[in-house]
């Protein structure tokens, strides 16, 4: 579909094939996870999530490769659940692989990143979302187009200021992944001078499409007076039956409700229906968040490609992070790289099931660079050292 080798790895490295010297190779490494249980498994997770963004990213450098002399092409390695993810990453970078996509989880992306035969490589994260990736934890040869946790609490807590909702509660789960997104929303809160009045953690284990009418109302019913109720549930297993059902009726923000995305389905100003249009007709769903990251990864390097006149990965990485670089992603303001931590700059959409609200950084939240860097890390607060700027 995509024009690329597929190699599935059964427990058994898989060498991946040589560069051609006149395209460039971009190699998509993903590490299948097997996902936990939930109480609604209606709307499970496509099979293709952020391999299907690559093949439209993928169509969209190649036409533009058409008028430019240029080639590229897109190999996968998909580790299964039950096989080794190292070996196999190992494997391909010492084949002679050396810009890489990757999906894998925060331990395996970093692993990697610090494998030896990854030091000459350029990695690029489309999926792990974890601020210490782009702090204490950066890797020099590891970029990142999936914003960061902080930068989508950063846009939440911008429009909760502007709109002034001073009294705020949390409900938050138990999973490593509620835990780090109110980690960051407790973080982002504070950076804008807002304060939790309450908090809660979110226990039940019992089947809340039955029980949320009963359940949900006295579990919320000692929180105190609050102008919006924001949640934690990364994974969304039960903050699906908290809207509608609490004690107090308040708006609902953070993992459910209103919620700030790296992309969604509702995008549509900026040429954005464009794409997802395309997107759509190529896989027949919406445009996820990974699909975003993705596309934007392939796009990127296309453009370092083309204006380089090169494929060397050092070449690329300095491109990419140098001021020279801007890419229209389709939300209003050119996309750009931080050269202090490798995080790709960019508006985070806030939005509903059917809309979006408002597209952040908020008008009024100013900065002496790019109103971009209000979201996230900035350069003076980075623990970021690899990158030596």
């Amino acid at each position: 579909m995509f024009g690329r080798v597929v190699c599935i790895i059964w427990g058994i490295a898989c060498l991946a094939q040589t560069a051609g010297a006149e395209g460039l190779r971009i190699d998509w490494l993903e590490r299948q996870t097997v996902p936990p249980p939930i109480l609604s498994n209606m709307q499970a997770l496509p099979d293709d999530l952020g391999r299907a963004g690559a093949g439209l990213g993928l169509a969209d450098v190649r036409t533009t490769g058409k008028f430019t002399g240029q080639s590229y092409d897109l190999h996968e390695t998909i580790v299964p659940p039950d096989a080794e993810f190292l070996p196999a990453a190992s494997a391909l970078l010492k084949s002679g692989v050396k810009v890489v996509l990757v999906k894998a989880p925060h331990d395996d992306l970093l692993a990697l990143a610090d494998l030896p035969e990854a030091q000459g490589a350029l990695i690029v994260n489309i999926s792990a979302a974890e601020t210490d990736l782009r702090g204490e934890n950066c890797r020099a040869n590891l970029l990142h187009t999936v914003p960061s946790l902080a930068m989508r609490t950063d846009a939440l807590a911008q429009f909760i200021l502007k709109k002034r909702w001073d009294d705020l509660a949390l409900i938050a789960g138990s999973t490593p992944e509620d835990t780090a997104f109110a980690t960051a929303l407790r973080a982002s809160l504070a950076k804008f001078g807002l304060t939790l009045s309450a908090e809660k953690t979110w226990a039940f284990d019992a089947n809340m499409r039955r029980a949320a009418a009963a359940e949900v109302p006295l579990f919320t019913q000692d929180l105190p007076a609050h102008d919006l109720l924001l949640v934690a549930d990364e994974r969304g297993d039960f903050a699906r039956y908290i809207a509608y059902n609490t004690w107090a009726p308040r708006p609902l923000a953070g993992s459910e409700g209103l919620s700030p995305r790296g992309w969604s389905g509702v995008v549509e100003q900026h040429g954005a229906a464009q794409l997802q249009n395309r997107f759509r007709a190529t896989t027949g769903r919406e445009m996820r968040p990974e699909d975003f990251s993705a596309w934007v990864a392939i796009a990127a390097l296309g453009e370092a490609a083309t204006r380089t006149a090169s494929t060397d990965p050092a070449s690329l990485r300095s491109y990419l992070l140098s001021d020279e670089f801007r890419l229209g992603g389709f939300l209003g303001t050119p996309l750009s790289f931080r050269p202090w931590n490798g995080q790709l700059r960019q508006p985070i959409p806030l939005v509903t099931e059917r809309a979006v609200v408002a597209l952040a950084p908020i008008e009024g939240f100013l900065h002496a660079r790019s109103e971009l860097d209000t979201l996230g890390q900035d350069a003076p607060e980075t623990t970021c050292a690899a990158f030596g700027d």
